[in-house]
């Protein structure tokens, strides 16, 4: 048995469309839990929209925000999955029938860099990574549409063996330029190392690491902790309401690398979306987010 092109298609198309509708259970969890924590009454009030909107809409079906974003895919391949059919046509074909299908209509979100022609498809679009999981049988694909709120505010720097405190002083000035433009109370993802691209792969993972689940590593999870508390003490607050919860997550990781040491730095807004699937030979889906 194998993975076909027809459940390929099926599943990213619906994981895009209930994205869309949707908070995490994590991050609707964390949201309530900054709530009792939040002493100023703006923030602890727009908390509550923010969670009263969450559940409307998952209700409702209705979009929790305008900004649809545009389409991305992170694909972990097991070594042992097969497939039956065109994997990336698959995904591009999903889209486009939820494109044709959507009520509400998704906004032209998709431009291109050099005209600002905007539409529903362009060149590499959606944008797919994949990954390899020696020894697994299944596929873990997740999405993460990216807006324009928490797109726009991602940066990137390279350092020369930086110290942490170096490290985290530059990922501080990167979430005060973005201040509440990314649409707070944010989750931070961070990848230090490796090289360019490398580490705007372990930001772009850590951003959608599920809530509450720290670095293995206390080095990591030392910073992570550090790191929050020092955001949520910017006073930005929720969409900039002030406060003290700018941040409901910051997500590290890292890899080795040369002397040159990249640290990429990226956003997910309050509405924090993703959503997790795996994809067994036999054509099994599970929802694990």
């Amino acid at each position: 048995m194998a993975i076909t092109y027809d459940v390929l298609k099926s599943v990213t198309s619906q994981m895009y469309a209930r994205s869309l509708r949707a908070v995490p259970a994590d991050a609707k969890k964390a949201l309530a839990g900054a709530r009792t924590r939040e002493t100023n009454p703006v923030a602890r009030n727009t908390l509550d929209l923010m969670v009263a909107n969450a559940t409307a809409a998952e209700e409702r079906g209705h979009f929790l925000c305008s900004d649809s974003g545009v389409p991305t895919y992170q694909i972990r391949v097991g070594t042992q999955a097969r497939f039956d059919g065109d994997v990336k046509r698959a995904i591009r074909d999903g889209f486009a029938e939820l494109v044709a299908a959507s009520d509400p209509p998704l906004l032209k979100h998709v431009t291109n860099p050099l005209t600002n022609e905007r539409g529903h498809a362009g060149k590499d679009m959606p944008i797919v990574t994949f990954d390899l999981v020696d020894g697994a049988d299944d596929v873990e694909i997740i999405c993460s549409p990216k807006a324009l709120g928490s797109g726009r505010w991602a940066a990137l720097e390279i350092f020369t063996f930086p110290s942490i405190a170096e490290i985290e002083e530059y990922i501080m000035k990167v979430v005060l330029t973005a201040g509440s433009q990314a649409c707070p109370p944010v989750v931070v993802g961070v990848g230090i190392g490796g090289t360019f691209d490398y580490a705007t792969k372990l930001a772009k993972e850590s951003v959608v690491r599920p809530i509450g689940q720290s670095h293995p590593e206390p080095l990591i999870a030392d910073m992570e902790k550090r790191l929050l508390e020092a955001v949520n003490k910017t006073g930005f607050g929720p969409m900039g309401t002030g406060g003290a919860t700018t941040a409901i997550a910051v997500h590290i990781d890292y890899a080795s690398g040369h002397g040159f040491t990249p640290v990429a730095v990226c956003f997910n807004c309050w509405i924090d979306r993703r959503t997790r699937v795996r994809i067994s030979n036999d054509g099994t889906v599970t929802e694990t987010e």
